[in-house]
């Protein structure tokens, strides 16, 4: 790996892929598997980096495309640098954003999901044409603003997310002005804003693209992976780079792209979405199989906690995913018994804790009652003690099933949690 950068596994769940490792960077140990917090704008919504150490998270994730339009990748490279730039001492990631580019081009407000079935209303396959140049717009959705209503002082048309074999121009969704991602651009953008591990740049196709796409914009990924090796390596940069295995859910795809993937030099591998969630944990492990057993996996996009033993078992090592503080801000919360949506009636004269003998701040000082009550009146504060709780809850419950890795109990963890967590599901 790159210098400062080693990773070693120190257990393994007997029969299956996955494994417990520890991932040493320039900013501390990241104790694998791990869930990666996502600070999209350098930022973790509604939290303090104080109060993100202290729920327990010992990495944060970044939104490449995000921090390039705004304040501008020169800026956080100018203040130091994103540990800096944001006051947080301890590992960092930033993705390629070319999955934004997209989704955020040509599908603003249609809620692509890298993953179909999730959030999905997805393009249909007729979006994809069988030329170079994706240039058509998605469908749009009936019930939200198109993107010229949404940018109608620049008087521009709706954005396209236009891929050609060079990059990807799109789009701002701020302002409606057009720019150009290259491989090159986004590691130089990544290398300014100074991320410990780094993402090669790659197309994020949609799980409903047909099979002749899918192949086009694989092939396309990998001229792009060796793009962004060499402008990593002509940078000369500390950070680890990571390449993205990519396919959606075709088999011979992910195997193919995990052959070619794994025998460039990167430090480690991502695993891209754009695949069905009931054959996930299938196309996973088809990938993880192949790939360099030495090196870590970031499986992108994942948080759930049904997916996140999938993708454990299946030899994924950390995971990124908005959702538990998304969920949060929306009043859905997790506990051991399941979800809970706070705002139900039933918890304003509830005075437990949101989960009982959870160790989270919010547990600890606040009961359901002035937590829905906080939701009712749209203060603040509901989001920001939401998003500690179930931050809290998702980090925690990967460093439990770590340690049962460890402990050579996984299996039997896995089934208990499981039971105890969907018992209430209907």
């Amino acid at each position: 790996m790159a210098d400062k950068f080693q990773f070693k596994i120190e257990g393994k769940i007997p029969g299956a892929l996955g494994r417990a490792g520890e991932l040493h960077t320039p900013h501390g140990v990241i104790h694998t598997p791990a869930f990666v917090t996502v600070g999209t704008k350098a930022t973790v919504k509604a939290l303090t980096p104080d109060q993100v150490r202290e729920l327990g998270a010992e990495v944060v994730l970044a939104n490449t495309y995000h921090l390039y339009l705004q304040p501008g990748d020169e800026v956080v490279r100018n203040a130091g640098g994103i540990h800096k730039f944001m006051n947080w001492n301890g590992p960092t990631m930033t993705d390629s954003g070319g999955f934004q580019a997209f989704s955020l081009g040509a599908a603003f407000g249609e809620k692509v999901s890298k993953i179909g079935g999730i959030e999905a209303s997805e393009p249909t396959a007729e979006t994809f044409s069988s030329t170079t140049e994706r240039q058509k717009p998605l469908g749009r959705h009936p019930a939200r603003p198109s993107v010229e209503e949404k940018v109608s002082t620049v008087g521009s048309p709706l954005p396209l997310a236009k891929i050609t074999e060079n990059g990807v121009e799109f789009r701002s969704h701020l302002d409606g002005s057009k720019h150009f991602f290259t491989p090159e651009k986004s590691i130089q953008i990544q290398h300014n804003i100074g991320a410990d591990m780094i993402f090669a740049f790659d197309e994020c196709t949609s799980p409903t693209a047909p099979y002749e796409y899918q192949k086009e914009a694989l092939e396309r990924t990998h001229r792009w992976a060796k793009r962004s090796l060499d402008e990593h390596k002509k940078l000369m940069g500390p950070q680890a780079l990571f390449g993205i295995v990519q396919g959606g859910r075709f088999e011979d795809l992910r195997k193919e792209s995990a052959h070619v993937i794994g025998e460039m030099d990167f430090d480690g591998f991502g695993i891209g979405g754009s695949f069905e969630k009931e054959d996930m944990y299938t196309a996973v492990g088809w990938v993880n199989a192949i790939l360099p057993e030495e090196k870590p996996r970031h499986l992108l996009g994942i948080g759930e906690p049904e997916d996140l033993f999938g993708g454990i078992e299946n030899g994924a090592d950390l995971f990124d995913c908005v959702a538990p503080t998304r969920m949060a801000r929306n009043g859905t919360l997790h506990t051991k018994d399941g979800r809970i949506n706070i705002t139900n009636a039933k918890f304003g004269r509830d005075f437990a804790p949101i989960e009982e003998g959870c160790a989270c701040y919010t547990c600890k000082n606040f009961t359901r009652a002035y937590v829905a009550h906080l939701f009712r009146a749209n203060e603040m504060l509901a989001g920001t003690l939401g998003s500690i709780h179930n931050l809290f809850f998702t980090v925690t419950l990967v460093k439990k099933i770590r340690q049962a890795i460890l402990d050579g109990n996984f299996s039997e963890y896995k089934e208990n949690f499981l039971r105890q967590y969907n018992q209430n599901k209907k």
